[in-house]
């Protein structure tokens, strides 16, 4: 696997996008139970037609319920979703936060093995690029649970689902993968794009 590959992978999986854990059901996750150990490679998750899932207390089977119901369902405390190793979905404790049906943004560094929370939050939070992540989701219909999915009413991100592949399999945290000659020429064609980007306010 080329380093740099996924190094670029990383940064340009933050710049277009908004974007192993059991425990007993009822003993839900609190603030500070969720910590950047929480995250860790995304492959190792659940898939689910594109984006990944898992749950942090433990009900993947109710997870992927919600995920998989053809109309739209409430997710399970707990649940997160992820589309890119960067920018993470947890859903909390029923009641923590109406505005944002309880779901809780995150926005990681990614290294080799390693997590860090760049930020997290709700209604405030913003990535490093200016994206607000809740202003992305709160466009996807009631139905879906602040998901978005194509379909589901939310703005479309400037991603190809061959670009979204190649993004998840060059996560830093994962163990190297081969990438098809595809996902090759279109990391490098996203390195292209994101150098022609003014450079984030800082």
């Amino acid at each position: 696997m080329n380093t740099r590959l996924r190094a670029i992978a990383v940064t340009l999986a933050a710049v277009l996008t908004c974007a192993g854990l059991t425990t007993s059901y009822a003993a839900q996750k609190t603030s500070a139970d969720i910590t950047a150990d929480s995250f860790k490679c995304i492959r190792d998750m659940t898939p689910v037609r594109g984006f990944y899932v898992s749950n942090l207390n433990g009900d993947l089977k109710g997870t992927l319920a919600a995920a998989n119901a053809p109309n739209g369902g409430v997710y399970p405390p707990g649940s997160v979703v992820q589309l890119v190793p960067t920018e993470v979905m947890v859903k909390r404790e029923a009641g923590f936060n109406a505005a944002t049906k309880d779901w809780e943004f995150f926005e990681l560094d990614v290294t080799d093995g390693k997590s860090s929370i760049r930020t997290r939050g709700f209604v405030d939070v913003v990535n490093r690029f200016g994206g607000n992540c809740f202003a992305c989701h709160v466009k996807a219909r009631p139905e879906w649970d602040l998901v978005c999915e194509t379909g589901h009413g939310c703005d479309p991100i400037p991603l190809t689902p061959v670009m979204i592949k190649a993004i998840q399999k060059t996560d830093p945290r994962c163990p190297p993968t081969d990438l098809t000659p595809e996902e090759t020429q279109v990391l490098e064609a996203l390195k292209a794009m994101s150098a022609q980007k003014p450079p984030a306010a800082t």
